[in-house]
């Protein structure tokens, strides 16, 4: 009982905020001609699953003051499908380009890898822990770090290969660079190729690629430097927060996808309330 205190009590619910904007996207309940258990509350359910993002916890593990496990995730399932953790994350970067203002001008790419013991779609042989099974994901960032696109596939795939759908997921309200107005975006080493050269300069960016020989000597000579894609590496720390990305256990692609979403959106959100003004509400 303990515990289940814990989980309501110690910040493990969504925020009142928040829940205003995914209360909107979630389908209708479906009917029960043949009566049956009632529905349990939306925001009760829209709360266990963010346990378990924030947790990591197996559904079978969670309190049951958030519900029963079997409808908690049923649920999640039916909120995968129709889309409703995209199009939070979508919301939550519109809010954060009204309140603060998206910065185009510097963004940031890169990949991370996570272990996937269970396999699934989009999991592969990670060449950096002894051929086992996982999953890459490639960020996107803006100036200040909130993502603004996201790809994965297995752990096997090499960065570069993930550029152009990276790329690709961006929202569709991106200004187009101009030169009065460019959009620089900083990647390391590992996608200095000719085929990510052009397709950076066919989605309108000017690339930055600078080899980590060149860093260590900035480093050397100018005090206090630091490569501008730390801010990416910086994003993936805070998605690393949410404990359910740390190993997948989602076989299913799009499952894995909703959890990451969910964390973008909330990077988003958080970002639009802590770096703008607060909102005055009428009384």
């Amino acid at each position: 009982m303990v515990i289940e205190r814990c989980a309501v009590d110690d910040g493990w619910r969504i925020p009142e905020e928040l829940w205003e904007r995914v209360e909107p996207l979630l389908p209708p309940e479906r009917p029960h001609p043949k009566g049956g258990r009632p529905w349990q509350p939306a925001r009760q359910m829209a709360d266990a699953i963010f346990y378990v993002l924030r947790t990591g916890c197996q559904w079978k593990a969670l309190p049951r003051s958030l519900g029963a496990p079997s409808t908690v995730h049923d649920r999640f399932r039916d909120w995968v499908e129709a889309g409703v953790f995209r199009r939070l994350w979508e919301c939550g970067l519109v809010e954060y380009d009204e309140r603060v203002g998206i910065d185009w001008e510097w963004q940031a790419m890169d990949g991370a890898m996570t272990k996937a013991p269970l396999g699934g779609e989009s999991t592969g042989r990670n060449p950096t822990d002894r051929g086992k099974q996982g999953t890459k994901r490639s960020l996107l960032v803006e100036g200040r770090g909130v993502p603004i696109g996201l790809a994965i596939d297995g752990a096997n795939r090499h960065d570069m290969k993930l550029v152009e759908r990276t790329l690709q997921s961006l929202p569709p309200a991106r200004p187009t660079p101009t030169p009065e107005q460019p959009q620089h975006l900083c990647l390391d080493k590992g996608y200095d190729y000719a085929a990510v050269r052009q397709t950076v300069l066919d989605f309108g960016y000017t690339a930055h690629i600078v080899p980590r020989g060149q860093e260590r000597q900035a480093k050397q000579h100018v005090p206090g430097y630091r490569a501008r894609r730390w801010i990416v590496e910086r994003t993936h720390s805070w998605m690393n927060r949410f404990r359910r990305l740390l190993i997948r256990w989602e076989k299913k692609v799009d499952h894995y996808l909703a959890f990451l979403h969910f964390a973008c959106a909330w990077i988003a959100f958080r970002a639009a309330t802590v770096i703008a003004p607060p909102v005055q509400r009428a009384a």
